[in-house]
């Protein structure tokens, strides 16, 4: 085995995805130049940031791919990730000076086209997610109670059910955006409907007009349940699962509403695969020994 590599100063670039606000949306740090760096270390610095995830850029394990991203949470690596992605394209066209960049990322799900402009410290930035793959839907009460609701705050048409279009994420509609900011979620129960149905966050959302709707993600992280701000991998089965109820093929979502992080998310239907995207800012630049 290798001795592990000696501390060195690496490229770091904090970026706010899904806004164009600084200090809003959702943060996200990315360390360049990670090839060398073993997996407990990126772990603990992913606990040291306490963002709902880090990344890291390696270089290509697969033919097509212009970069690795490895994605972090405080507590265990991702296979793959909505905001990460989209944050680590921005900071990897701003290491290489490029206003404009066609990207290939490489996760563990696979390979995914991402698209990056650059304005500055501005930016806008899509990608194509996997193709959805449904579960069937589930009695609503469990999810419900986890979330401190009752059966009154269920959608009278929409089901529960787990989508993936790269991670498994529990779509839970509920009839209107009073139920949405009256949920709280219990967090023993939490985890249990986590566990239950393999998915990394509860995603409870209230449609709005056709094509939009506001939404809130709770996932598990330590000892606890954490809100997340804007969910990438979220909004991508959301769109597939609304195309595939109501008939929509395009959305936007807002999220991070209750957190005071306001996010706003795009998505749209292209044949099989969703394509995810939204401003982001960059916020901090420098350096991190690891």
């Amino acid at each position: 085995m290798a001795p592990p590599a000696a501390p060195r100063a690496r490229p770091l670039l904090w970026v706010d995805v899904f806004t164009a606000t600084p200090l809003a949306g959702n943060g996200l740090a990315v360390v360049h130049d990670a090839d060398d760096l073993a997996d407990d270390v990126m772990q603990r610095f992913a606990h040291e940031t306490g963002l709902s995830e880090t990344t890291f850029v390696q270089a290509p394990e697969r033919a097509g791919a212009d970069y690795r991203n490895r994605i972090f949470t405080v507590d265990r690596e991702l296979p793959f990730a909505g905001h990460p992605s989209l944050g680590t394209a921005v900071a990897v066209a701003w290491s290489r000076g490029l206003a404009a960049a066609r990207f290939v990322q490489e996760t563990h799900t696979g390979l995914q086209p991402v698209e990056v402009t650059l304005d500055g410290r501005d930016a806008h930035t899509a990608m194509t997610q996997e193709p959805a793959v449904f579960a069937a839907p589930i009695d609503p009460a469990a999810p419900l109670a986890a979330l401190g609701l009752d059966g009154a705050a269920a959608h009278p048409e929409l089901p529960v059910q787990a989508v993936s279009t790269g991670v498994r994420q529990l779509l839970v509609p509920v009839a209107d955006e009073a139920a949405l900011t009256a949920a709280v979620p219990v967090p023993e129960r939490v985890r249990a409907v986590l566990d239950s149905t393999e998915a990394l966050c509860l995603y409870v959302f209230a449609p709005r007009a056709p094509g939009e709707a506001e939404a809130r993600s709770f996932f598990g992280t330590g000892h606890r349940i954490a809100e997340d701000p804007a969910t990438g991998s979220a909004a991508g089965p959301l769109c597939a699962y609304l195309a595939r109820h109501q008939g929509t093929d395009a959305l936007v979502v807002s999220q991070g509403v209750a957190m005071g992080r306001r996010s706003r998310l795009e998505a749209r239907l292209h044949g099989d695969r969703v394509r995810v995207g939204g401003a982001c800012v960059v916020i901090m630049e420098g350096s991190v020994w690891l």
